[in-house]
């Protein structure tokens, strides 16, 4: 083959070869970039998502608090109450329930003053204390009641007749709705004026 055509044939070759080399390599650049980006854009976004769930693990525990400090609130449960200037009052051939109409305290409205009875408004550890008073002539014999069955009792016997006074309490488990009161049992009576002897008080030690 004549050196004139061989030359330009030989040039032409190697130009193409050059620039098969030189695409490979601006594709592997290219690539490489591509990947790079991929990886930038992951990063970025896995960022966000660590920043989205900083936030919301903050606003969770800001939920929390306020559910618990909502939960303190509602179960706020507390009363106290008096029999009042009743005079005597008994005895009786059954048993009655004591309605303490007197009342000083009601937070969250759990006791009845029309009933004397406290329906427990949450499940929870309650505290309640009950005091008696009557001339001693007669027997006074009170008994604290859960849901008709007797808890505790406040008890004297006639001692003649003068002026006694007897209190007695304890802390009870209570389920949501369950009833609490005080009855005068039968033959028993008890005495009150304004300085308020006999007295019914209660409240929520903690909600379980």
């Amino acid at each position: 083959m004549p050196h004139n055509i061989l030359y330009p044939l030989l040039l032409l070759l190697f130009s193409c070869d050059c620039i098969a080399e030189d695409q490979q390599e601006g594709n592997k650049v290219q690539a490489e970039r591509t990947e790079q980006l991929k990886v930038e854009k992951f990063q970025s976004e896995l960022a966000e998502l660590k920043s989205t769930v900083s936030s919301l693990k903050y606003k969770l525990q800001v939920t929390e608090e306020q559910l618990k400090q909502l939960r303190r609130n509602e179960y706020k449960v507390a009363f106290g109450a008096t029999l009042g200037s009743i005079g005597n009052f008994g005895p009786f051939s059954a048993p009655v329930t004591l309605v303490y109409s007197n009342v000083y305290v009601n937070e969250g409205s759990a006791y009845n003053p029309n009933t004397g009875i406290f329906t427990a408004p949450v499940k929870g550890a309650y505290f309640f204390s009950f005091s008696g008073h009557n001339r001693s002539s007669k027997v006074l014999n009170l008994g604290l009641f859960k849901n008709g069955e007797q808890m505790v009792i406040v008890f004297n016997n006639p001692l003649g007749d003068r002026y006694e006074s007897t209190a007695n309490s304890i802390s009870l488990s209570l389920e949501k709705g369950d009833c609490v009161y005080v009855r005068l049992r039968e033959t028993s009576w008890v005495f009150d004026n304004n300085s308020h002897h006999n007295s019914f008080v209660g409240h929520l030690l903690f909600a379980l």
